[in-house]
């Protein structure tokens, strides 16, 4: 079941980052591409691209989700919106930081499966590639953050099992630092922001990111790539740098 045997994804947080660079590249290789995002003007932008349709929409909003996409036919679901709002802390972080944090990463994923994964098995033919984070493998200083990527790496094999006979390949893809919007939004103080993006290492990049899940998506039918962890050369283990490399 490679890439070519699809003909139809759907990409959440697709206006901007991992998401972006994500529908671009599938639409590339011919899919129709549902993007989903909150924000109508950038979904505009990259609506320019033949071959992706916006979809503007809150994933918060579970009864939209299955309103709007429980009659679509696709083939590849990536969940890959996600934020980390009260990365400060458990203990300084409002209620609203924390639903908006675990609606967003966690229950929203769910009910996309819940809406798109009857007509995959129902098909035989699909791919679920959900965007979890090394912050799901590792403790970092962050418990609403980690623990809901934690959730969603847990996710990965438990649904395996579920679909195993179905068709329906998963696939978890657990980036470390990349250069996205993730540290402006997480935190409101834009100084703090600055702080935590400034280390000093090359971050990843969204192409490094959509040019795996494309990997993923593209091997034989015998194959199902579970989880693929991808940092930074320095980066380590569980968010940790090491020195940066000297270049010419």
């Amino acid at each position: 079941m490679a890439l070519s045997d699809y003909k139809t994804a759907l990409v959440t947080g697709a206006s901007s980052g991992i998401g972006w660079a994500t529908a671009q590249a599938l639409a590339a290789r011919g899919l129709t591409v549902h993007a989903v995002a909150r924000r109508e003007e950038r979904l505009a932008q990259l609506a320019e691209t033949p071959g992706i349709v916006p979809l503007t929409l809150d994933l918060r909003d579970s009864a939209a989700i299955h309103r709007t996409m429980g009659g679509l036919e696709v083939d590849i679901l990536v969940n890959n919106a996600g934020l980390g709002r009260g990365f400060e802390g458990l203990c300084t972080a409002t209620p609203e930081q924390i639903d908006q944090t675990l609606e967003t990463n966690v229950t929203s994923v769910y009910h996309l499966l819940r809406a798109l994964l009857p007509g995959m098995v129902e098909r035989k033919r699909g791919h679920v590639v959900n965007i979890g984070s090394t912050a799901g493998l590792y403790p970092i200083i962050s418990s609403i953050y980690g623990g809901s990527k934690g959730a969603v790496h847990m996710l990965g094999p438990n649904l395996r099992l579920e679909l195993q006979g179905s068709g329906v390949r998963v696939t978890e893809i657990c980036p470390g630092r990349v250069a996205t919007e993730f540290f402006d939004v997480a935190f409101d103080d834009p100084a703090a922001a600055a702080k935590v993006k400034d280390t000093g290492i090359e971050d990843l990049r969204p192409e490094d990111i959509s040019d795996a899940i494309l990997y993923a998506l593209d091997t034989p039918w015998r194959v199902n790539i579970s989880t693929l962890e991808i940092v930074p050369n320095e980066q380590s283990y569980g968010g940790m740098t090491l020195a940066p490399v000297a270049r010419d």
